[in-house]
């Protein structure tokens, strides 16, 4: 017997239900990909990107990682990112932490993980930077904060690229933005972070080509 016969049948159904929708479906999806829109998200299967917001495949180019880091040295996550804006031609790239994520949990405790530990480091340097503010806040709280504060220093860290800057110098429309998804309401929260240009963005780290 197949192993996961399970999940094949589920394809299947799956499949069959879309082209009895839509016949051109699959061969419209085959034929190219127009996303307006980049998602960096966590790995968390808690967190279903497309569904999150509603759109289909083909509509939404998606990265994720464990705790929806984006790291200088990291070229998995860079030649998505240039892969997206420079051929795909994405208007928007949503930074997407989500409340209960394990790997920023980890990253606030003393407690070895493994390997994990050197990825869940850039968190730690988010905590550092911003110790006096999370000290002062009781477990929670400060917990959904570094949440937060994660994710407004990865959307600094796509603005920060050459990827993002050449775009805007080429004078491409593009936005970063940062958002939190809350898993016990299934809701979206605006960080009221969105950077569209090379003004917003601190001098030491622009660049030119």
């Amino acid at each position: 017997m197949r192993e996961l016969k399970q999940l094949f049948d589920n394809n299947r159904q799956w499949a069959e239900n879309r082209a009895a929708q839509d016949a051109s479906y699959f061969p419209r999806l085959a034929s190219e990909q127009n996303p307006d829109y980049l998602w960096i998200g966590c790995a968390d299967s808690r967190v279903p990107a497309n569904e999150i917001v509603g759109l289909d495949p083909g509509e939404l180019f998606v990265h994720r990682n464990v705790a929806n880091l984006v790291v200088h040295t990291d070229f998995n996550a860079l030649s998505v990112i240039q892969y997206a804006v420079e051929y795909l031609k994405v208007k928007h790239i949503i930074v997407c932490g989500h409340l209960g994520c394990g790997g920023v949990k980890a990253a606030m405790g003393k407690a070895q993980v493994g390997l994990a530990d050197n990825w869940l480091r850039h968190i730690r340097d988010v905590y550092a930077a911003h110790a006096r503010e999370l000290d002062k806040l009781a477990e929670t709280a400060r917990y959904h904060r570094l949440v937060e504060l994660n994710v407004l220093h990865q959307v600094s860290n796509v603005c920060h690229t050459t990827i993002i800057q050449n775009a805007w110098n080429r004078g491409e429309k593009l936005s970063v933005h940062g958002w939190v998804y809350n898993l016990e309401d299934g809701l979206l929260r605006d960080l009221d972070c969105c950077i569209s240009g090379p003004d917003q963005v601190p001098d030491p780290y622009l660049t030119t080509e």
